[in-house]
């Protein structure tokens, strides 16, 4: 069934998305801050509009794919869009913003007569292109049901709890890639330096527990000093702050997500790392010990 839908954000994720949407014969209307990122979109069915508020008038669906929360409620609640919305549509933000965040803008939405779920995503812009991007959707599990075919047009959805707990999985997602990659740099500096081969390691390894999507994905990115952005460094160090500001609401200690942050922000700061892909840690690693950026064997 075709769905009027507004996507707003058609950045590196929000591009890839709306064309998995259009493919799946949705009627789509697209608004970019910079709308040369959004005019690709018109020739492939898209409408395209000035403003976000223009670009939400009779949409059934308003998907938000912005950078953070400060973004996304100033679209929403800053730029006549929330007055645009009609009574009964659905705001599915999939961007990655703080749990609480999702749960006021929620609150705001509901006063207006509008649903609203927290969807963000895993998968990159790989997945992005390919629809199969892990969407964890936070909400009321009606609205998620009524929502469901449309999102799975870009990737498999699941609700995983209420308002505010798809940000929640999200971070915890975020957590472990981050970690997951400071593993596979380290292993990967160990076989290296030790004189494997680093295809045949990940190869024997494939299958077994340390087997991983970042251990085949970003360890041959590693290998090949292959850096360029699909997941921002900036972009990992900000959701990593938005992990730590979560724990520290909930009165934890996450004390491996604290050390890797770092080493993303002196990548950021030091290194002038913050717009490589995330694998990229690889590098901060090679400079802790002294060694120069090179594809390896």
């Amino acid at each position: 069934m075709k769905t009027s839908i507004a996507l707003l954000g058609t950045g590196l994720m929000g591009l890839p998305m709306a064309r998995r949407l259009l493919g799946a014969s949705h009627q789509l209307t697209v608004w970019n801050r910079d709308s040369s990122k959004a005019k690709p979109l018109e020739s492939e069915g898209a409408r395209l509009t000035e403003s976000p508020a223009e670009a939400v008038k009779d949409a059934s669906h308003v998907i938000t794919m912005l950078t953070d929360g400060n973004v996304v409620a100033n679209v929403l609640f800053e730029s006549g869009v929330a007055e645009a919305l009609s009574r009964g549509s659905t705001v599915i933000d999939m961007s990655s913003i703080q749990p609480s965040q999702a749960r006021a803008h929620a609150g705001r939405l509901s006063a207006l007569g509008v649903f609203h779920l927290d969807a963000p995503v895993s998968g990159g812009t790989g997945g992005a292109e390919a629809g199969t991007l892990a969407i964890m959707a936070g909400g009321d599990e009606q609205v998620f049901d009524n929502s469901r075919a449309m999102l799975e047009a870009m990737g498999r959805a699941i609700r995983v709890g209420p308002s505010g707990a798809g940000q929640l999985a999200k971070l915890a997602n975020q957590a472990i890639v981050a970690i997951a990659i400071g593993a596979v740099s380290e292993a990967t500096l160990l076989v290296s330096d030790g004189g494997g081969d680093l295809t045949a390691f990940r190869a024997a390894l494939a299958g077994g527990f340390a087997d991983s999507t970042i251990l085949q994905v970003h360890g041959q990115r590693m290998q090949e000093d292959d850096f360029v952005a699909r997941g921002r460094v900036a972009v990992q160090i900000k959701d990593l702050d938005n992990v730590l500001i979560e724990a520290r609401e909930l009165g934890i200690k996450l004390p491996m997500v604290e050390a890797i942050r770092d080493r993303f922000v002196r990548l950021a700061d030091e290194l002038d790392g913050g717009n490589l892909d995330h694998s990229a840690l690889f590098v901060e690693l090679l400079d802790l010990n002294g060694r120069s950026r090179r594809p390896l064997v």
